[in-house]
């Protein structure tokens, strides 16, 4: 799949990973749906990119909210070919705080942005992509999802983030088992640190300490380097049912 003339709906694309992938869609010549909470960033986003990109406020841990954005896009764009989950909370804390054990909701919420949100988007998207016109590889459609090296090192207080994210790891494999009679791939990248407007925020010497902890380059990873690769899953018919771990090498430590 060349991003030239794909037409693309990343969720999270106002801002962070998601909106280095927005970018690099529209830089390659595709077309994309911008879904985001933030209606005024994610309004200034589409707005700057012109004629190539719209704004769909979505929570995508709403199944209609997540149709609805799916199916316009479809309808600006004639169709849909890539969708990249990048919508994402954090929601650290320990389980046994300080105020008690962590609640049920605030575990419940990680999950149903990342993990729930995912699947819906992912499903959303898949139902579209089974119309397409195949390629001469007879691919239909691409879905990008985003975990973490939390999935596989969790550290303390990332009990539900990286339970979510290792749930994404998890459903790759058989959504793209299952999507393959329909030639429509699934792949995972699991991004390490990066420079994510809230790393932005921590002060300089925090960034730079925990840019020291990845083996090389031992600094934070830029989003564009993430849409890099997502590019480069698009280009690689080859890939599928995979995740990919993008972080320089790092293997996090308990905290």
């Amino acid at each position: 799949m060349k991003l030239q003339d794909t037409a693309a709906v990343v969720s999270g694309g106002a801002s962070g990973l998601g909106n280095a992938v927005v970018r690099r869609i529209v830089a390659d010549g595709g077309r994309v749906a911008i879904l985001d909470l933030n209606e005024d960033l994610g309004r200034a986003e589409a707005e700057g990119l012109g004629d190539a990109a719209i704004f769909v406020r979505t929570d995508v841990s709403r199944e209609a909210e997540v149709d609805a954005a799916v199916a316009t896009a479809a309808e600006a764009f004639g169709g849909v070919q890539l969708a990249v989950n990048c919508a994402g909370i954090l929601g650290a804390g320990r389980v046994l705080g300080r105020e008690g054990p962590m609640p049920r909701d605030v575990f419940a919420k990680v999950l149903e942005v990342n993990l729930i949100g995912s699947f819906l988007l992912a499903r959303a998207a898949a139902a579209r992509m089974v119309d397409n016109t195949p390629n001469e590889d007879g691919e239909r459609g691409l879905i990008v999802n985003t975990a973490s090296v939390a999935a596989f090192e969790g550290q303390i207080g990332q009990a539900a983030y990286s339970a979510s994210k290792g749930g994404v790891v998890g459903m790759t494999l058989p959504l793209a088992r299952e999507f393959a009679r329909f030639g429509i791939r699934v792949m995972t990248v699991a991004p390490g640190i990066f420079l994510t407007p809230m790393m932005a925020s921590l002060p300089e010497e925090i960034q730079q300490s925990l840019g020291a902890q990845v083996p090389f380059p031992s600094r934070l990873g830029q989003p564009e380097e993430f849409a890099d690769l997502v590019a480069y899953i698009a280009g690689n018919t080859m890939l599928n049912a995979e995740t990919i771990r993008l972080d320089g090498g790092i293997r996090m430590q308990p905290k």
